[in-house]
């Protein structure tokens, strides 16, 4: 092989060109050109030891070996493919040997093949580009693309965290440690300088390329005091990124040796540490560490990190802010929500309550027990459109509208329609941007204990799962109306008789849409889950508990709310019923009936009140509404009168005067019942009066309370 020149034409002016261009690339910076024969043993070349601040590439050497163990293999395949095809090979960038500590640089290799005058290879022509600074720069640009991508993606400040560490390591260097203060963690704001003093900072992720240290910090760990020291105050006050090393850090921590070994590795050399600064808080810190056969960290790469970490502080301040909002909707929502757990005559009841997991925002699902008349109770479960605060609210809203409009003692079909027309009036007086949010749907069921019959109607909700003795688990048949708040269709009633001892469940579809959204697997699951509960000896709170973590596997996609009724009935011996036409005589004789069971039913200190209460109803069923009329007691924990009549007429209570002979029966009745009011049916009314048979828990007494 001849001169530099002689692959251009034997013309003395190409010769005098070629030279030229030989001489042009020679004089590059950061540039080199090597020649090969074809076994790519070099032949010429222009890189020295400082060329590209490695080894160089000696006459003689074979070229690959100026490339590292792992990549020279792909170089020389690559390189034999163009001597064998002529083929360019234009900009395949890899890096070179390293030497010592510093990072190899990253070259451009294109190479093309020289051929004798028959065209038979001769060897190659490699040019070599020094592309590092570019290099790193797409490689900062694609981290802190990554950066955005990846950070954020969770409203869970902790994993926030991770998400940033995962990021750190390996691409920045080979150790992350994230503390956060621990008033972050609950989403208050963090304090002037946390670390120091009693504000304590808490270890929310790490990261290592390979195991982590043994006597590194771990996650969930609270870190010791900082000393009030330079490096400290700087980074706290002035909310700075900083290079640091092992030795620095070991002479500020001073007599700190539990310090020294949570945040040092044992072979760390160099480290950056940043802030953790958002919106004028400092939320915590990073430290990112490399070791000490690695590169140093740079001032490049202190601005990195701070970039990425501002990045990071933002997603993880957002995060903070709605554990804050998830925080207050939660102790709103459950503040809104009854006693998990009740007993009365008609049921035995469980609810509960479990709002979405992180990441998600609470909703407004709820249940309500609610007590009616002559031991009857209403069971009830719903679940608000939309999330945050604005559903707690309005959950609380309808919780109230439900309970006013049950007290009315209607049919469940006639309380939904009541409630439909509340959602309505609050969407008229919603702001128009909200207005898409209030909705809601809701199961109403009403279980009378002397009967053993409930009745229910849906608006927009899912049917109710039943678990009986004989027939297993499986869900009541019912035809939902539209959710609340269209207005658009009446809604349906269903009846269902309910043995003793029948577990009536009531649930939102946060339920059963937890897995993998498909309702149909859901409700299967629930109806085996049910299965398996009532076969087991656990209690009715413990059964629903277990029963969501079983549905939900410990991951809660969206709120769920759950009540449990076990059925109760009234013996048919606490039951009395007379009928009796409308005479004034027969006034008398129901007295004298209802004294006599009374008297069975061992309840003689209720005579008083009750012949009174007797009285008064049936005096004025007689005399104004007309036949038939029906005396009906029904004894428990509370004694219940009821007198039905075939009259519509509402029932007033009113003072009367000194000087009026009538008008004072329902004030004697109110003042000698714990409870009275009425109720309309199919044909007539009901009026009732309740008085206390078993001590109350506050007086200790039993009976009407004193007039």
């Amino acid at each position: 092989m001849g001169t530099w020149a002689d692959t251009f034409e034997d013309d003395e002016a190409d010769k005098q060109l070629g030279a030229a261009v030989v001489q042009a690339l020679l004089a590059r910076e950061h540039a080199g050109l090597v020649v090969t024969d074809t076994e790519l043993r070099v032949r010429r070349s222009n890189v020295g030891r400082e060329r590209f601040g490695g080894p160089g590439i000696p006459l003689g050497s074979r070229f690959c070996e100026f490339f590292a163990d792992e990549t020279a293999p792909g170089v020389e395949r690559r390189l034999l493919h163009v001597v064998e095809t002529g083929e360019l090979l234009l900009l395949l960038e890899i890096p070179s040997r390293r030497t010592g500590v510093e990072a190899p640089r990253m070259l451009s290799l294109s190479a093309v093949r020289l051929e004798d005058a028959a065209g038979a290879p001769k060897g190659l022509a490699i040019d070599l580009v020094d592309v590092t600074k570019r290099h790193n720069e797409r490689q900062r640009l694609e981290l802190l693309y990554r950066a955005a991508d990846r950070i954020g993606t969770s409203l869970e400040v902790r994993q926030t965290t991770q998400e940033l560490a995962d990021l750190l390591v390996p691409d920045l260097g080979r150790v992350a440690l994230i503390f956060l203060a621990e008033p972050v963690l609950v989403g208050d704001e963090a304090p002037a300088f946390p670390g120091l003093g009693e504000k304590r900072l808490q270890c929310t992720a790490t990261r290592a390329d390979g195991p982590l240290p043994e006597q590194l910090i771990r996650t969930g760990a609270w870190l010791p005091a900082l000393p009030d020291r330079p490096i400290v105050l700087n980074l706290m006050r002035l909310g700075r990124a900083r290079l640091t090393g092992a030795a620095e850090l070991h002479r500020e921590f001073g007599e700190h040796s539990a310090l020294s070994s949570s945040l040092i590795p044992p072979d760390a050399d160099s480290a950056v540490i940043a802030p953790l600064y958002a919106r004028g808080q400092n939320l915590g810190g990073v430290i990112v560490w490399r070791g000490q056969h690695e590169r140093p960290f740079h001032e490049e790469d202190v601005r990195l990190l701070f970039e990425i970490a501002t990045r990071a502080a933002l997603g993880i301040d957002n995060a903070r802010r709605f554990t804050k909002e998830h925080r207050a909707a939660v102790t709103l929502q459950r503040s809104l929500l009854p006693v998990a757990a009740t007993q009365a005559a008609a049921a035995e009841t469980a609810g509960f309550y479990q709002p979405a997991s992180s990441g998600a925002i609470i909703g407004g699902d709820w249940f309500d027990v609610i007590p009616l008349s002559s031991l009857r109770v209403a069971l009830v479960v719903g679940d608000v459109v939309g999330h945050g605060l604005q559903a707690a609210a309005t959950m609380g809203r309808l919780r109230s509208a439900i309970r006013t409009v049950a007290a009315l003692d209607l049919p469940p079909d006639e309380v939904l329609t009541h409630l439909d027309d509340v959602v309505q009036q609050l969407a008229a007086e919603t702001c128009e941007e909200l207005r898409q949010g209030i909705g809601a749907t809701c199961l109403y069921a009403v279980y009378d204990p002397v009967t053993c019959r409930c009745s229910m109607a849906s608006a927009g909700h899912p049917p109710p799962a039943l678990t009986t003795a004989e027939n297993g688990s499986g869900f009541v048949d019912l035809s939902p109306g539209p959710p609340l708040g269209l207005g658009s269709m009446p809604f349906e009633v269903t009846e269902v008789d309910l043995a003793p001892g029948s577990l009536l469940t009531l649930y939102t579809d946060g339920l059963v849409g937890q897995s993998d959204g498909d309702l149909d697997t859901g409700m299967r699951r629930l109806r085996e889950g049910l299965y398996a509960a009532s076969r087991t000896d656990a209690s009715l709170s413990e059964a629903a508990s277990g029963l969501v973590t079983r549905m939900s596997a410990g991951s809660y996609r969206d709120d769920v709310a759950l009540l449990l009724a076990r059925t109760r009935a009234v013996a048919p011996e606490a039951v009395a019923e007379w009928t009796y036409p409308a005479e004034p005589e027969v006034v008398s004789r129901a007295r004298a009936a209802a004294m006599g069971q009374l008297t069975a039913w061992g309840l003689q200190d209720l005579a008083p009140s009750t012949e009174l209460i007797v009285s008064e109803l049936l005096t004025n069923a007689v005399r104004y509404a007309g036949g038939p009329v029906r005396l009906r007691l029904i004894r428990d924990q509370f004694l219940v009168c009821e007198v039905s009549d075939p009259s519509n007429t509402q029932p007033r209570l009113r003072r009367s005067s000194s000087l009026d002979e009538g008008g004072r029966g329902l004030f004697l009745v109110a003042q000698l019942a714990s409870r009275w009011g009425s109720r309309y049916g199919r044909t007539g009314k009901t009026i009732w009066a309740e008085q206390q048979t078993a001590p109350d828990p506050v007086t200790g007494t039993a009976g009407a309370p004193a007039g």
